[in-house]
């Protein structure tokens, strides 16, 4: 046996802008131990939405654990609510939620997909990406508001309509992107040397991706077809416009940037899908009802499952939330995933991982 070193990476590091920590142990520049620290970012948030805030701030107050899932976790508590005050929104805003995440879907993949070309060493592949996804953030802004944090999902339906100019600038844009988003699967997937840096870096087997319970397109992309968008439609009709399972067998960085790039050609049908079929109805469902009993809600966040738990006892403020982010879920997954690599690679894998800590600690 060589020597044994211990290297730290993060919880703020070049390579890792999240405040995550992981602790390597290596031999001949190879993993063979790793261990993972996170919560350094606790916010309170959950506490303070049961003693500081009425049920209705709530998906205000959510929309700030995250900027770049802001429409999924206030959608998310938007729906559990809804539960629990047991009405059901309006059609034409399901569509619009559906619509305002999958554009989430599209920038946050790109973002991820950046980040892994960066990592990997390609600067001008991570600057070419960040260019086509800004896009979408002019998109989300002109749909939402807000570049970031939307506060579009309320409890009861959306707080903005649809503008019929915004919807044809969508749909000139996404025919722009296409072409756009095939160069960028042309060079994620042919590339020789980036192949070369991704191909079986940080791979997990569709067995171990089952047995450690792993959520998303780190799921997914090691074969196994999980995705709550296939399991709701009592919430969000996402079959009715056009969501596809993807799925990739090869479970490393390569197989999540391939799956990461075809789900985006299956949100542009998505949303093209919605716009052109979006039903006519008011945006709010009005009640008077105070929140009662427990309830669920999951949905299918860029990065896996987002799962929402809440208990309310007919009183404004509830008594009990609880959110469970995607990152949680995949945390062992990811400590395996990284043994057996050569450290070097570590940066690139972090990165097709794609955690979110702020969605985790919170």
């Amino acid at each position: 046996m060589g020597k044994q070193y211990e290297i730290p990476l993060g919880a703020q590091h070049i390579s890792l802008l999240e405040p995550l920590h992981f602790k390597f142990t290596t031999e001949n520049e190879r993993i063979v131990d790793t261990q993972a620290n996170l919560f350094y970012v606790h916010r309170g948030i959950e506490a303070a939405c049961c003693s500081k805030f009425k049920f209705r701030q709530v998906s205000f107050v959510v929309g700030r654990v995250c900027g770049l899932c802001s429409i999924s976790h206030s959608t998310a508590y938007s729906q559990v609510a809804e539960k629990l005050v047991k009405i059901e929104i309006p059609r034409r805003a399901k569509y619009l939620r559906m619509l305002v995440i999958e554009m989430d879907r599209i920038h946050s993949h790109l973002l991820c997909l950046s980040h892994v070309a960066e990592n990997s060493g390609y600067e001008a592949l991570f600057m070419k990406t960040m260019q086509y996804r800004e896009f979408v953030m002019e998109l989300l802004e002109a749909v939402c508001g807000n570049r970031i944090q939307y506060d579009f999902s309320i409890v009861g339906g959306v707080t903005r309509d649809l503008k019929p100019m915004v919807a044809e600038i969508i749909l000139k844009r996404l025919k722009i992107f296409l072409p756009q988003l095939d160069e960028l699967m042309d060079i994620y997937k042919n590339n020789w040397t980036l192949s070369l840096k991704n191909k079986n870096a940080g791979a997990i087997t569709r067995a171990d991706a089952m047995r450690l319970n792993v959520v998303g397109p780190f799921a997914r992309a090691a074969g196994l077809a999980v995705d709550v968008r296939n399991e709701t439609e009592d919430l969000l009709p996402w079959k009715e416009v056009g969501f596809e399972m993807i799925t990739e067998t090869g479970g490393d960085a390569y197989a999540r940037n391939i799956l990461r790039l075809r789900e985006l050609y299956i949100s542009k049908r998505i949303i093209e899908n919605i716009i052109h079929g979006l039903p006519e109805s008011p945006l709010v469902t009005e009640t008077k009802a105070f929140p009662d009993g427990e309830a669920v809600a999951r949905i299918e966040a860029p990065r896996g499952e987002l799962f929402y738990y809440a208990k309310g006892n007919k009183t404004q403020v509830l008594e009990r939330l609880k959110i469970k982010a995607p990152t949680f879920s995949n945390v062992a997954a990811m400590v395996e995933a990284l043994n057996g690599n050569e450290y070097g690679s570590a940066p690139a894998i972090i990165a097709s991982f794609d955690p979110c800590l702020s969605c985790t600690a919170r």
